[in-house]
């Protein structure tokens, strides 16, 4: 009996050391691709906009306000943050597995055979049980659900990372709506005016009545791009109470400054700034984003359950005892009761599960090196994100004075072409002509305004920003 205990004792110390290697601990083995931002983006060791809170970057004061609505309100973002607290529980209890459970069972009993004196037996008791985690199972799913937690927190990150990037830009829209339609105000003006100079000049019969049509249908035009303006303007502003969770209503906000800025009291943010479009160092810029932390959060959970996998190849011991007051004691039955102890000890050892084991180890392990394959992916993808931001701030940028000079032409040639009408020089096709090109180059110039503020937008959150 001697001998048998000790080869048990052996057996099992050789086995704990064999699985001394359950308990380690994750670390991520995976490496970055290189270049990841292309040949497009200098890279420079200046300080990231990543680094700045958005209200630094987002420093008039109307967005702010709408920006900490949002994070107070939104739908979204308050699920994120429900998930963690429910990540939180699920890791608090992981901890407390390796706590012994305890419970109180009171079990009571009236017999009778053969119409016998009914027999009454009680027993109130209390069980206990434990697992000593011989073999790192316990430790294994409680490091798992943290890394369950911590994919909970870079989700609530991601979220109000988007949120305020999507807030943001639909500000930034409805200023470029509203700026739109400032246009076509007073291009409406402009064009009545035009339309009745050619009605004079119809009378005087100076033009035929086809220019008074023709002007007139542009003008209708303008007319009916107006009502569409304030059709899009109230859908941007019900999209934005969409992102605040409130009941659609106006959004106040500030107006475009003439040359591309934002009115913020006597000063104005410009809509193209060389200091947001400086990037920093790769590793600095891309350890920020939550979508790669939370892709090696997922490799993390993923090691952690293959280590589980593993686990449940090696013995598995349990010890539990029973500790009460009981009346039946070996079939005989006492009042009052007496003390009751117990006392197990069991190991389970698999041996044949029908390859059950062996299924999960190798599932665990593919899902290893799918997420390992998914991380590169992200990085990858991230590089992208960056790359094109910065390439449409540029863009943006570049074009900038392009069409601000366009405007300008233009309206010289509009103004030009009205006295070369009015002096018979220039006929009512060249008018019209001059007219739709002024009013197309001051919408694209604004449009190209809100494409640059988007595009530094896109650029700080492709950076990891907007996370504090």
């Amino acid at each position: 009996m001697k001998r048998l205990s000790n080869i048990i004792v052996a057996a099992a110390v050789s086995m704990m050391l064999t699985g001394c290697g359950l308990y380690n601990k994750y670390q991520k083995t995976v490496e970055d691709p290189d270049n990841v931002f292309g040949t497009t983006v200098a890279v420079g060791d200046t300080t990231s906009i990543a680094q700045l809170s958005w209200r630094e970057l987002f420093t008039d004061p109307k967005l702010q306000a709408l920006i900490e609505q949002a994070l107070a309100n939104n739908t979204d973002l308050n699920t994120a943050r429900i998930n963690i607290a429910k990540s939180e529980a699920s890791l608090k209890a992981a901890k407390l597995a390796y706590l012994p459970s305890l419970y109180f069972n009171p079990q009571g009993t009236i017999s009778s055979f053969d119409r016998s004196k009914a027999s009454k037996t009680y027993s109130l008791q209390m069980d206990l049980s434990w697992n000593p985690d011989l073999f790192g199972s316990i430790t294994s799913k409680k490091r798992a659900a943290k890394a369950v937690l911590m994919q909970a927190q870079m989700t609530e990150e991601a979220t109000r990372s988007n949120l305020i990037s999507s807030v943001a830009q639909e500000y930034f829209y409805l200023q470029l709506l509203d700026r739109e339609l400032d246009i076509l105000i007073e291009t409406d003006s402009l064009w009545y005016t035009t339309l009745e100079m050619e009605k004079a000049l119809y009378e005087n019969g100076q033009v035929y009545s086809t220019a008074v049509n023709q002007q007139e249908s542009s003008w209708l035009d303008v007319k009916t791009q107006i009502v569409d303006m304030r059709l899009e303007i109230q859908a941007a502003e019900d999209e934005m109470c969409s992102l605040l969770c409130i009941t659609p209503q106006h959004i106040d906000r500030t107006k475009w400054h003439p040359e591309g800025r934002y009115h913020t009291g006597t000063q104005g943010q410009p809509a193209f700034d060389a200091r947001l479009l400086s990037v920093g160092v790769p590793a600095q810029m891309l350890e920020r984003r939550p979508d790669i932390r939370l892709a090696n959060f997922y490799m993390e959970e993923a090691f952690y359950n293959t280590q589980t996998a593993r686990a449940a190849f090696f013995p598995n011991l349990s010890l539990s005892g029973t500790i009460g007051w009981t009346n039946s004691g070996g079939g005989v039955v006492t009042n009052p009761g007496a003390l009751l102890l117990k006392a197990v000890a069991s190991l389970s050892q698999p041996i044949f599960d029908r390859g059950s084991l062996k299924a999960s180890l190798k599932k665990a392990k593919l899902t290893e090196e799918d997420l390992q394959k998914q991380y590169v992916q992200t990085v990858i993808d991230a590089g992208k994100d960056v790359n094109l931001a910065m390439a449409r701030c540029q863009a943006a940028r570049d074009k900038h004075s392009y069409y601000q000079r366009q405007v300008q032409v233009l309206h010289e040639a509009f103004i030009d072409t009205h006295y070369l009408m009015e002096s018979g020089d220039a006929n009512y096709l060249e008018v019209i002509t001059a007219q739709e090109s002024f009013l197309s180059a001051q919408l694209s110039e604004a449009e190209n305004i809100y494409d640059g503020a988007k595009a530094v937008i896109a650029l700080y959150i492709a950076l990891g920003g907007g996370i504090k």
